[in-house]
């Protein structure tokens, strides 16, 4: 008996690296996987070694989202785990030498992508009684990354928008996290860096390790959490700090309270 039997996960980048090795994980425990990515001979292969079902979907595009659920919803029941792990990077250090059409590229997959599918999700979620998000952001999501800075500027926006719905949504019984992993061993990083950081005795992680965290996430039922992977460590999820409260007699030190509208 696996802790997901009877689940019904929907995976996007399913076709390699982290979410090929979370379809697996997933599979392993019991779920039923959606493996969607616009990569169809690779991510039919994923879906078939799982017993899954394959969707083609370009996780930016919108409309290709809300079918993409809506899929997944009449052919197999429902979404009870929602993985959105598409993700591009596009390696321009210099914000001068950045081209229109690579911002749109990487904003309208790492970040409307996620976007769309909560937005998908959440109703899906709804008619199965409840569920759990998981987006991928990146240890660049907490931190600065000038290598890439228009890439750290993406999964700053996934941590920001999911903490933020992760409260509301609870109350509809969906749980709402990110997974933040350091370098990965995916084919995110090219041929080139992956041996600058071998020459380096720099190590890698492998998407397996992302899996297990994922798997860990959706099985915890938290929320609203970041959830750092480092080499060697456990997953965990990050402590964040308050701001500095209001200078204001009675205020002092308090966050300001939550509106809802």
């Amino acid at each position: 008996m696996g802790l997901l039997d009877g689940k019904i996960a929907l995976i996007t980048g399913a076709a390699s690296g982290i979410g090929r090795a979370t379809a697996e994980r997933f599979a392993a425990e019991g779920a039923t996987i959606c493996a969607a990515d616009f990569d169809d001979t690779n991510g039919k292969a994923v879906a078939d070694a799982v017993g899954g079902l394959y969707v083609h979907a370009d996780a930016g595009d919108a409309n290709d989202v809300d079918a993409m659920f809506a899929t997944c919803e009449r052919e197999l029941g429902g979404v009870d785990i929602a993985y959105l792990n598409a993700g591009i990077a596009i390696g321009v250090g210099d914000v001068t030498a950045l081209t229109d059409a690579e911002y749109h590229r990487i904003m309208r997959v790492n970040v409307d992508g996620v976007v769309w599918g909560v937005r998908a999700a959440i109703p899906t979620m709804e008619r199965r009684g409840g569920g759990a998000i998981v987006a991928t952001s990146s240890l660049a999501g907490l931190i600065p990354f000038a290598m890439d800075p228009v890439y750290d500027l993406t999964k700053h926006a996934v941590v920001g928008f999911i903490r933020s719905i992760a409260p509301p949504l609870l109350a509809k019984g969906i749980t709402a996290n990110t997974v933040n992993p350091g370098m990965t061993d995916t084919n995110i990083l090219n041929a080139d860096t992956k041996a600058m950081f071998a020459a380096n005795d720099f190590p890698l992680m492998p998407a397996t390790q992302i899996a297990d965290a994922v798997f860990t996430i959706v099985t915890t039922g938290r929320t609203g959490e970041s959830w750092v992977c480092q080499p060697g460590r456990d997953a965990e999820p990050y402590r964040f700090h308050d701001v500095p409260g209001p200078r204001t007699a009675g205020a002092q030190g308090r966050r300001p309270p939550d509106v809802q509208p």
